[in-house]
């Protein structure tokens, strides 16, 4: 497939297209603030301090220190902990009253306001959201709390955690944790911070340099991390990188003694200059502002008492100081280090500055009344479908070798089944509907139960029922005395697994799976709520389909990424289902279809020509997957995803399609809103494309731009240099559209775009020139009829969501992590990093990654689906998504100078003769499908009932290797797949 060619010079481009930028307006808001304040205040406003609900005799009420501290000193910001939402909003309210300089509110809400104020329901902790297989969930979770935190006036959420809990003894981070993956934790801390910071709640990413490997809790002493440099920089520090360059707002520095960083003695990570400023500011090249963690805490608290502690993070490099035990006497002590030169007042200023920039771009400066009224409801509103959205995701298979579970249908008898709860002595939600679903006997086992019941209750489950399901409740959080859970407890679980036929499902921290890796059946469920147990009985009755990875490794039995599912939508022939079928010609010899016959055996000729193009550096693997009668009959993964890493290819695997991405998105959305009337294919394109009009773009029309006929160039010759004003190596509010994590441009780029589409001179029309343009504007028209944000939200809402698809989208990269991407280019001209996960098509990349002409990634299966649904008529699953007589129409051939039909691309017609082989020697004129750039095709043969899809990444590490198209090996694949039939067919 052709590409767009691209011309290094300079471009043109204004950074700020408007008189003032919220920037420009913050720091000049922040200089008069600054120029309104004595140094004292200045010292101050880089103070936070806590903000607690108290009760004394049935009566709250607030610590009248923090009005002092406000009053007096005019302290920068208040961190929100325990109490109930009326009552701090109430609070809130007062102490900005109270405030010359509007208060910076924070709060310590990892899982959400749930963590600290009563009432509100906690969200899911982070270990259950590193179970999710896709990341997209986590971003609308930190949209969630963002909007938690803004309905109860607050500014800064210190979350996400990005430690990578490496150490399953870790007493402090544990499930705050996304797990102990290092890619996994950078990229959905990455998704929770994009979710708070786009919906103005700056995140702030913790604990740096990386809290995951301790045994001891720093709340009460000072741990300490023996390793070296390089081996930090591999792990702890990888999600930082990430985040940073992702564009966090803040970061928090933990209290912990790292001697390869700094060995002066007593010396923690939040009081080392080498630690904040060399380290983090200046390797990391982080400029956000810098938390110290707690002040009050033990680990460092007891080296560094009274106000000498803030001296020595001011001097560190910190921005504000988190809960300093008394803000008179650190004043005075850093007043008292300005005075012997250990700081400057510069440094002090510019500090305050920067703390005063910030309050003003998240919206203090003119801070609004928090409404106390249904601020309950409210703040709850939507975390209950959250959760159970979670949990649908994220509960997690880890065995199963009895299928009697799989599913467990409700019984009609009574007495068949026994539910047994251990940690618990009542009916939770879980034995509610085992009682009302199974009819099931309850027994219960709180963690004090004697040896006696236990014994003989045993004995009467063993004879009584057909099947046993166990619960595991109340477990601990932290690995203390094994989570809490008795030798008695273990033993009765392990008896029971060993003695009936049962399932054991764990509720609460997956670490504690450890005493359970023996079990046949066994279930981690990581919260013990309501919710997340309603859903385990929805899975144990087969309503539901298990989706999670096991985010951390609990036993050699069960690793890092340990989970069964069952995502496959298309069924696996077994070999009796599989019919072979014969050609039927007419008296020309054409192929004009097929009939069956019978079984068809194997396709040993695809194995063969997968690995030669593998041996000869076609490609570094690829994935074949061959569907007859809506059967999957072959599918296999050949090879690894790059020639110099070991990771081998698999069918969970995901490309990059390429153009691919014109059928299985953007000719999906012209389909459909053709089917819906909204749009006819001789309407022309202005009238869907307002910018076009007064051009001679604007006449084209929809059909001709569908068949690649309307007269638009293949692509445009434009300039961009990535040094240039339009192009940032980090995110602001302005440079806001990802290229990669490393390179971002505007949004008024893809205007300026558009706007050389329309100015570029058009050839002549009726001819055939293959144009990516012709689908940037096809993109663009679904999006704006059908209202959606982007073409990305609509293929997901109208196609790929409701046919159950989990992988197939834009953007895999922010998905997914990168060992499930199949990386392609090397970019060494533009983007200067090996592409994974990022689209490889560079005119893409500037529109963030979606486009109408690339973009899409997938696995074969789902791919396979949507090939499927196609050969169905438009239907899959009992659900139709586009007319029968559309899907007909698009695919026949309606052009007098191509192959082309509407959007998809067809086998050579009977009169030409220039590639009589594309896409297949045997491929009858009713075939259809695309191919695409990074060496992938996808293709369904209506007369044979048959779909063939062929993903590789033959673009790595260069897309000028050609040996993939060179061999035939897509085409050649698909001749075999023919063969195979027709073989079986002769014998």
């Amino acid at each position: 497939m052709k590409r767009l060619s691209f011309l290094l010079s300079l471009i043109t481009c204004t950074i700020f297209g408007f008189s003032q930028s919220r920037q420009e307006l913050a720091e000049r808001w922040a200089d008069s603030v600054f120029n309104s304040l004595t140094d004292n205040q200045r010292i101050a406003q880089l103070m936070v301090v806590r903000v607690s609900e108290k009760k004394k005799d049935s009566i709250l009420f607030y610590d009248d220190k923090v009005a002092t501290d406000i009053n007096k000193y005019n302290v920068g910001g208040i961190v929100l902990f325990q109490g109930g939402p009326s009552k701090q909003a109430e609070m809130v309210n007062c102490f900005q009253s109270l405030a010359k300089t509007p208060l910076l509110v924070c709060i310590d809400a990892e899982w959400g306001l749930g963590m600290r104020m009563d009432s509100v329901t906690p969200l899911n902790h982070q270990i259950m959201l590193g179970a999710l297989e896709d990341a997209t969930l986590v971003r609308t979770y930190g949209w969630w709390v963002a909007e938690q935190c803004k309905r109860s006036g607050i500014q800064v959420n210190y979350a996400p955690v990005v430690d990578v809990n490496n150490n399953p003894n870790n007493p402090v981070i544990g499930d705050r944790s996304f797990g102990e993956d290092k890619e996994k934790v950078a990229l959905y801390g990455t998704q929770y911070m994009r979710g708070m910071q786009d919906d103005s709640v700056l995140a702030c990413a913790k604990h740096f340099p990386g809290h995951g490997d301790v045994s001891v809790d720093s709340h009460l002493d000072l741990p300490v991390i023996n390793k070296s440099l390089e081996q930090l920089d591999t792990l702890e520090l990888y999600p930082f990188r990430k985040i940073i360059n992702e564009g966090v707002g803040s970061v928090m520095v933990a209290h912990l003694y790292i001697p390869a960083i700094d060995n002066t003695p007593n010396t923690a990570t939040s009081l080392s200059n080498k630690n904040v400023t060399g380290l983090l500011r200046n390797e990391l090249q982080f400029s956000g502002l810098v938390f110290t963690d707690a002040l009050n805490m033990k680990g460092v608290a007891k080296f560094f008492p009274g106000g000498s502690i803030g001296v020595q993070a001011l001097i560190a490099g910190n921005d504000i100081l988190c809960l300093p035990e008394d803000v008179g006497q650190t004043i005075d002590s850093i007043n008292g280090a300005v005075a012997r030169g250990l700081i400057s007042l510069d440094d002090i200023y510019s500090k305050c500055k920067k703390v005063l920039v910030a309050k003003y771009l998240y919206g203090v400066a003119n801070p609004k009344s928090v409404k106390a009224k249904k601020i309950v409801t409210d703040l709850n509103a939507r975390s209950n479908d959250l959760k159970r959205m979670v949990a649908e995701e994220a509960i997690t298979l880890l065995n199963n070798e009895d299928s009697l579970f799989f599913p467990l249908k409700p019984n009609k008898k009574a007495k068949e089944i026994a539910y047994v709860g251990i940690g618990t002595y009542s009916d939770n939600a879980f034995a509610k509907l085992m009682k009302s679903d199974y009819k099931a006997d309850a027994f219960y086992f709180d963690y004090k139960a004697d040896s006696q019941k236990i014994s003989s209750t045993i004995e009467l489950i063993k004879k009584k029922y057909k099947a046993v399901v166990i619960g595991v409740h109340n477990v601990g959080r932290y690995p203390a005395n094994n989570f809490g859970l008795t030798a008695s407890n273990i033993d009765i679980v392990n008896r029971l697994q060993e003695k009936t036929n049962s399932i054991l499902f764990v509720f609460g921290n997956p670490y504690s799976i450890k005493n359970f890796c023996d079990g046949k059946n066994l279930v981690a469920c990581y919260e013990d709520d309501s919710i997340t147990q309603k859903v385990a009985v929805r899975l144990l009755q087969g309503k539901l389909k298990y989706h999670g990875k096991l985010p951390v490794t609990v036993c050699d039995e069960y690793q890092y990424g340990s989970g069964k599912t069952f995502d496959y939508l298309l069924p696996v022939a077994t070999n009796e289902e599989i019919r072979s079928v014969r050609p039927i010609k007419d008296s020309a010899g054409t192929i004009t279809g097929m009939i069956e016959t019978t079984t068809i055996r194997s396709f040993p000729a695809i194995d063969s020509i997968a690995n030669d193009a593998i041996a000869k550096r076609a490609t570094p693997g690829c994935v074949v997957m061959v569907l007859k009668d809506g059967r999957i009959v072959y599918q296999k993964p050949f090879g690894k995803l790059d020639y110099d890493r070991p990771d081998s290819v698999t069918l969970e695997t995901i490309y990059d399609i390429a153009s691919i991405t014109k059928i299985a998105a953007t000719t999906l959305g012209i389909m459909k809103l053709y089917d819906q009337g909204k749009l006819k294919l001789t309407d022309k394109i202005g009238k869907y494309l307002p910018w076009l009009k007064g051009s001679n773009k604007a006449g084209l029309l929809i059909k001709d731009v569908l068949l690649h006929q309307a007269g638009l160039p293949a692509g445009l010759s434009f300039s961009r240099r990535r040094d240039s004003a339009c192009f940032s190596v980090a995110p602001d509010e302005y440079y806001c559209v990802k290229i990669t994590d490393q390179l971002y441009t505007s949004a008024e780029y893809k205007d300026m775009f558009y706007q050389d589409i329309r100015n570029t001179r058009l050839l002549k029309k009726g001819k055939y020139v293959y144009s990516d343009l012709d689908f940037i504007l096809l993109g663009q028209i679904v999006q704006n009829i059908s209202g959606y944000s982007s073409l990305s939200t609509y293929m997901n809402d109208v196609f790929y969501k409701p046919l159950g698809l989990r992988t197939i989208g834009f953007n895999a990269g922010e998905r997914f992590v990168p060992r499930r991407i199949a990386p392609t280019e090397t970019d060494t001209i533009f983007r200067m990093n090996q592409l994974i996960g990022d689209v490889d098509d560079p005119t893409a990349s500037l529109f963030g990654g979606i486009a109408g002409h690339a973009g899409v990634f997938s696995t074969a299966h789902d791919l396979a689906v949507v090939m499927q649904m196609l050969l169905n008529g438009g239907s899959f699953n009992g659900k139709q998504y586009i007319k029968p007589s559309t899907v007909k129409l698009f695919t026949d051939y309606h052009s007098k100078v191509s192959r082309r039909g509407y959007g998809f691309d067809k086998p050579e017609k009977e009169d030409n003769t220039t590639d009589a082989t594309y896409p297949s020697s045997y491929s009858p004129p009713s075939t259809f499908g695309h191919t695409g750039f990074t060496g992938t095709c996808a293709w369904a043969d209506p007369a044979s009932k048959l779909v063939y899809i062929f993903l590789s990444n033959r673009v790595n590490p260069s897309g000028n290797n050609r040996k993939l198209n060179d061999l035939n090996v897509r085409g050649n694949i698909f001749d075999a797949v023919y063969e195979a039939i027709i073989q079986n067919a002769q014998e």
